[in-house]
């Protein structure tokens, strides 16, 4: 199997979606879906990891490779403990960077969330425990990674992002269709 490398945050939606049809073949060594699926829930479950977070992870035969970037260190840490008590991981190789302490990125997180979550275009997004758009700030530059229903949400996302002066807007949202095609080729 190939290496695979997804959100974490994105990758909720689907996983769970492939779930089911991967445990009843799953035989006795856990196969990658299987383990993938486990350290997207133990990563969404850590009551620490916010939408200003993005982390993904790679695995390959038990091997998982964690990159993305967080807000504080102890979040790396952390997750990289979590990830690390999965059955079925045998190594964890954490490349997860720390965003730099800024009070201006911080008011952009914030600025940027309450503009995304609070429009009623995105009301149904802000209900979900994981919330599936994440906003990635470092020096005034932002990331937008998630999953979104449709190209419309997308855009709308990035627009609403655009207006607080950021110097840009990197847009890695991708629809629920484009993360079923990535994980059904993926796995």
């Amino acid at each position: 199997m190939s290496t695979t490398t997804r959100t974490i945050a994105t990758a909720l939606v689907c996983a769970a979606a492939l779930a089911g049809t991967a445990a009843a073949a799953t035989p006795a060594p856990r196969k990658d879906l299987q383990l993938f699926n486990d350290i997207v829930s133990a990563v969404n479950g850590y009551t620490r990891f916010t939408v200003f977070d993005d982390v993904n992870a790679s695995v390959h035969e038990g091997v998982v490779t964690l990159t993305g970037k967080v807000t504080m260190p102890y979040k790396r840490d952390e997750i990289a403990k979590r990830v690390a008590d999965v059955d079925g991981v045998h190594e964890v190789r954490d490349f997860i960077a720390v965003l730099p302490v800024s009070i201006a990125d911080d008011e952009l997180r914030q600025r940027i969330a309450y503009a995304i979550y609070g429009n009623p275009a995105f009301w149904n997004y802000s209900s979900s425990l994981n919330r599936p758009i994440h906003i990635i700030v470092e020096h005034s530059r932002v990331t937008l990674t998630g999953v979104v229903r449709s190209d419309t949400d997308r855009a709308l996302a990035r627009s609403l992002a655009s207006q607080f002066g950021v110097m840009s807007v990197k847009n890695d949202l991708k629809t629920d269709a484009e993360m079923r095609d990535v994980l059904e080729k993926a796995f």
